[in-house]
C-alpha cells in the first residue's frame, strides 16, 4: 500500500476550498463564437473499467479527461488506451497529491466500499464530485458526505440516471398535484441480482494478476485473501465491497418514493431473507420501512407511509385491477406501486412509464425540474456555475445523502434480521432505539450443503454470538482499515 499521508495531499485544501470557481462562459470566449480552453473542466477519473467509462463517454465530448485512476489495468486498459494524453494512476490519493491544482472534478466509479473515502477527500480538496450509486456504504458515510457538501460548496451529483429522466418527474408532478390522493404504502421491485449471491466465503487463495492492485482494491476494508470471484464486477455480492441487489438498484427505484412523498428518516425497519451468510449477500430479500407523517403539500397530506423493497424473484402481489396477462415487473428491470386513496400509480425502474391503474392519464401542471441534457452533463453545468447561484443537479448530495440513507437502511435491516424483532431507528443521532446492551447476534459462515444418500442436509457454522450493539454500530459506521481515514464530520 501507498505510505501517502493524509497530510500530504490536503495540505492545499482549504486553499482550494477557498478560490475554486469556474468564471462564465460569456465571460471565457462562448459568445464569440469559440469555446476558450479555461471554459472546459479538468476530469480526473476513478474506477474507469465499468460505469466510470460509460461516465466518461458522456462528458469526453465537451470536457477535459485529464487523470485516469483504477486497481485493475487490465479491466481498464481499454479507457486507458483511449486517452493517451491522461495521466495514468494506480492509487487515487498519488493523483490527488500530484494533480491537485489541475484536476477541478472527479468522477468516482469504484467499489461501494471506497465511495466515501474517495469523494470525501476531493471534497476536502475542493474538487466538485460524481459519484456512482450507491452513494456509501454505510449510514454514517452519507451523513458525512450530504454535511461536507455543504461545507464546501462544491457541485455533486450521484449517479442514479434517473433523477434527470421525465419519468421521475412526472410521477413527482401527479403526485404533488394530488393525482393519486395519500399514499400510505409503497412496494418496490427489482429482478438483480444478474451476479452471484447466497455464496459461501471462497476458501481458495488464487494468485494476484500483476494488472491487479489487490490492496488498492480493498482499501479501508479488512484485507481478505484474493480470489478471481471477486474481480473485476462479481464484488457487489459480497458485503465488505458491496451492497447486494438492493444497494445496486434501489437508488434507481426508491428515489422515486423518497423524492415524491418526501421521505426523511424511516422510524422502524425490519428484514427478511433467504439464507444469511456472513460474507454475501441474500440470494433474495424483502425489506419493510416505515416513515412518519411528513408536513402537507398544497395538495396533498403526507402521512406515515410503509415501503417495501423484494429483489432476487420475490414480488408484491398484483393490485387488484391490474390488468390479466400484463407483466408485473417493469420496464428496465424494476417496479414500483404506489397505493393511494384515489389510484395506483405504477412505474419502472427509472420511473419509466408511470401509469395509472384507473387508466386516467393526468394532466398536472410541472412542477418538478426537467433535464434537457445527460445527467452527467447537467452535473458539468452545475460544476461551472458559482455556488451562489448555482442551479442544484436533481441528485444533489443534499438529497442524495439522506436518500442513500434509506437504501443502505434497507442493508442493515436484512443484516440484523438474526435479532427477530421490528428495530427502531433515530435517523437524527444514527443509532437503534430497542437493541439491548446484552443482546447477541451470530450469522451463518458457511452453509455446509451436502447430499448424503440421496438427501440433501445443511450442516451450518455459525459465528461464536457477538454483541448485537457493537455489530449494528459496526454496520452503521465502519472501522476502516489502518492507514485509511475520513475527514471529520463537519
Amino acid at each position: 500500500m501507498s505510505n501517502i499521508s493524509r497530510r500530504d495531499f490536503l495540505k492545499t485544501g482549504a486553499a482550494a476550498i477557498a478560490g475554486f470557481t469556474i468564471a462564465p462562459s460569456s465571460i471565457l470566449g462562448k459568445s464569440h463564437g469559440h469555446k476558450a480552453p479555461s471554459d472546459k473542466l479538468n476530469i480526473a477519473v476513478v474506477g474507469i473499467g465499468g460505469m466510470g467509462h460509460a461516465n466518461i463517454n458522456a462528458v469526453k465530448d465537451t470536457e477535459n479527461i485529464v487523470a485516469l485512476c483504477d486497481v485493475n489495468w487490465d479491466y481498464a486498459k481499454g479507457v486507458f488506451d483511449e486517452f493517451p494524453n491522461a495521466k495514468r494512476y494506480w492509487d487515487y490519493r498519488k493523483m490527488y497529491e500530484e494533480m491537485n491544482k489541475t484536476i477541478d472534478a472527479v468522477i468516482i466509479a469504484t467499489a461501494d466500499h471506497t465511495h466515501a473515502i474517495i469523494t470525501a477527500d476531493a471534497m476536502t480538496l475542493g474538487k466538485h464530485v460524481y459519484c456512482q450509486k450507491p452513494l456509501t456504504h454505510s449510514v454514517y458515510e452519507s451523513r458525512l458526505l450530504t454535511k461536507l457538501a455543504a461545507s464546501t460548496g462544491v457541485a455533486t451529483s450521484m449517479g442514479n440516471q434517473g433523477s434527470s429522466w421525465d419519468g421521475t418527474q412526472l410521477v413527482c408532478d401527479w403526485i404533488w398535484n394530488g393525482e393519486i390522493g395519500e399514499v400510505t404504502k409503497v412496494e418496490c421491485a427489482t429482478d438483480r441480482p444478474i451476479w452471484p449471491q447466497g455464496l459461501n466465503a471462497p476458501e481458495k487463495e488464487d494468485p494476484i494478476p500483476d494488472t491487479l492492485n489487490w490492496d488498492l482494491f480493498t482499501g479501508p476494508a479488512k484485507l481478505n485473501p484474493y480470489n478471481a470471484i471477486y474481480q473485476p464486477w462479481n464484488w457487489r455480492g459480497w458485503w465488505d465491497y458491496g451492497t447486494g441487489a438492493l444497494g445496486d438498484m434501489a437508488c434507481h427505484i426508491l428515489h422515486q418514493p423518497f423524492k415524491a412523498l418526501k421521505l426523511g428518516y424511516p422510524t422502524k425497519v425490519e428484514g427478511s431473507s433467504t439464507l444469511l451468510l456472513n460474507a454475501c449477500a441474500p440470494q433474495a430479500q424483502h425489506v419493510k420501512m416505515v416513515f412518519p407523517a411528513r408536513e402537507n403539500m398544497p395538495k396533498l397530506a403526507l402521512p406515515e407511509v410503509e415501503v417495501h423493497w423484494y429483489d432476487g424473484g420475490m414480488m408484491p402481489d398484483r393490485p387488484a385491477g391490474f390488468p390479466q396477462g400484463k407483466e408485473l415487473m417493469q420496464s428496465g428491470g424494476g417496479l414500483t406501486i404506489f397505493h393511494g386513496t384515489k389510484d395506483t400509480l405504477i412505474c419502472g425502474c427509472y420511473g419509466q412509464e408511470p401509469w395509472l391503474l384507473s387508466g386516467r392519464k393526468p394532466n398536472a401542471p410541472q412542477v418538478a425540474r426537467r433535464v434537457k441534457v445527460s445527467h452527467e452533463m447537467d452535473w458539468v453545468r452545475a460544476c461551472k456555475e458559482s455556488k451562489e447561484n448555482r442551479v442544484k443537479t436533481n441528485s444533489d448530495f443534499s438529497e442524495a445523502g439522506p436518500f442513500n440513507e434509506m437504501v443502505v437502511m434497507g442493508v442493515l435491516a436484512v443484516r440484523l434480521q438474526g435479532l427477530h424483532k421490528t428495530l427502531e431507528w433515530d435517523g437524527e443521532n444514527m443509532r437503534f432505539t430497542n437493541i439491548g446492551a446484552n443482546e447477541t447476534i451470530r450469522t451463518v459462515i458457511k452453509d455446509g450443503f451436502t447430499i448424503h444418500n440421496g438427501h440433501p442436509s445443511f450442516n451450518k457454522t455459525w459465528t461464536d454470538p457477538v454483541n448485537a450493539q457493537q455489530f449494528a454500530n459496526e454496520l452503521i459506521k465502519h472501522t476502516y482499515r489502518d492507514g485509511w481515514k475520513l475527514p471529520d464530520m463537519p
